[in-house]
């Protein structure tokens, strides 16, 4: 293994790369580790999620490793490691879980109750997710690696779609989920709040599942053009600040059978500021008595740049009595990546879900990771992916 190399948060608005430790099989308090194994980092991808803590919004510390991403080949592997080989390419759930525990035995891995000592749910390179350290990386750690990983069946053909396989590891099957979770289906007319990769992700899990018309909307023209480019309807946000007339407009009623939430506490209305319950007051409104909602975007219970005291702490002044009255169902959470990733994989190698292309993917080499934040901040209509050993763009 030659000297590891990763994405650090250094400060509000700033990452640089940096020489970081090479990684042990060792857990984030130190204890020696044998289910675990190291792997080269084929592909990793910067996320959302990864921007709020860059942004400042939340309550992460200066030099954690981010990245949760990660695609990567087994080099080394622990004694209880069974299922796994030396050079198996393998997708990395963004959950970290152990298996064992009652919520990983009901599939529910986004809420482990064994891996992160401060609250259930464990993840790579993230506040207040177990101190395990982010894939950003040239090699990361994984623990309990036979449940955890996802092995490709063979290294040529995952080679040839490594750039849709790296979707595995959180934004395809969190948008499935978001798809799924809002009751989507054969005929289905779905309404989803955000344009980026999450809700494009969402969008193309939502015509696999049969939706009749499958709407996005935004602010953002480049990534309301990118959206209807690969099939979706674009519904700019600027237009009106009545979202059930924009919807009308489409499909002839102002109700949706089922709406997704990609856009998290970062909302913004039409005056520019923050809102942060919008999308989420704007989803009872528009979804029709009995539907469901979706809600794969973030929400943190600790904000330090909110716009007010109460949403500093995750309190946010939503219509509930509105969902009551309407008898519909909210889903909210960290997806459980291996609920999915399987049959998405199999999507995947069988040409029926070219995500890379959908959600505008864009190799990158590891060292211009900080110019991809940069642009993804700035709202570019592109999923960065890191190529660490720069071998994506050869494949």
């Amino acid at each position: 293994m030659s000297k590891n190399r990763g994405v650090v948060y250094l400060e509000p608005g700033k990452v640089a790369v940096q020489d970081i430790a090479d990684p042990k099989l060792e857990a984030p308090d130190g204890r020696r580790i044998d289910h675990g194994v190291i792997l080269k980092v084929l592909s990793t991808n910067i996320c959302g999620s990864d921007q709020h803590m860059v942004r400042g919004r939340t309550t992460a510390q200066q030099g954690l490793v981010l990245g949760h991403e990660i695609t990567g080949e087994v080099i080394e592997k622990g004694s209880d490691v069974e299922m796994l080989e030396i050079g198996d390419i393998v997708s990395v759930p963004f959950n970290v879980a152990c298996g064992r525990c009652r919520t990983c035995k009901s599939q529910d891995t986004g809420v482990c109750l064994t891996v992160n000592p401060a609250r259930a749910g464990g993840a790579y390179g993230y506040v207040d997710m177990g101190g395990w350290i982010g894939g950003q990386a040239r090699y990361v750690m994984v623990p309990y690696a036979d449940f955890n990983l996802l092995k490709f069946p063979d290294r040529d053909r995952a080679m040839a779609k490594i750039r849709d396989l790296t979707m595995l590891s959180d934004i395809l099957p969190t948008g499935f989920h978001g798809a799924l979770r809002a009751g989507v289906g054969v005929g289905s007319t779905v309404y989803i709040a955000g344009a980026g990769p999450v809700g494009l992700a969402a969008a193309a899990s939502a015509q696999i599942l049969g939706a009749a018309v499958v709407m996005i909307g935004d602010f953002n023209k480049d990534r309301l053009d990118h959206a209807a480019k690969v099939g979706f309807t674009p519904i700019d946000l600027s237009q009106s600040d009545r979202l059930g007339d924009l919807v009308a407009e489409v499909i002839g009623t102002d109700e949706v059978d089922s709406a997704i939430d990609a856009v998290g506490f970062e909302a913004r209305g039409h005056t520019g500021g923050e809102q942060p319950a919008i999308v989420l007051n704007q989803m009872m409104e528009i979804t029709r008595a009995a539907g469901s909602i979706g809600i794969p975007g973030l929400y943190v219970t600790e904000d330090p740049g909110a716009v007010d005291n109460a949403a500093k702490q995750g309190s946010l002044s939503l219509r509930f009595g509105l969902g009551w009255a309407k008898a519909q169902s909210f889903h909210t959470g960290q997806t459980p990546v291996l609920k999915y990733n399987r049959q998405l994989m199999q999507a995947i190698l069988h040409d029926r879900l070219p995500i890379a292309d959908i959600v505008n993917a864009r190799v990158i080499s590891l060292e211009d990771a900080p110019k991809g934040y940069e642009s993804f901040d700035h709202g570019a209509a592109t999923k960065f992916v890191l190529d660490p050993h720069g071998l994506l763009n050869a494949a």
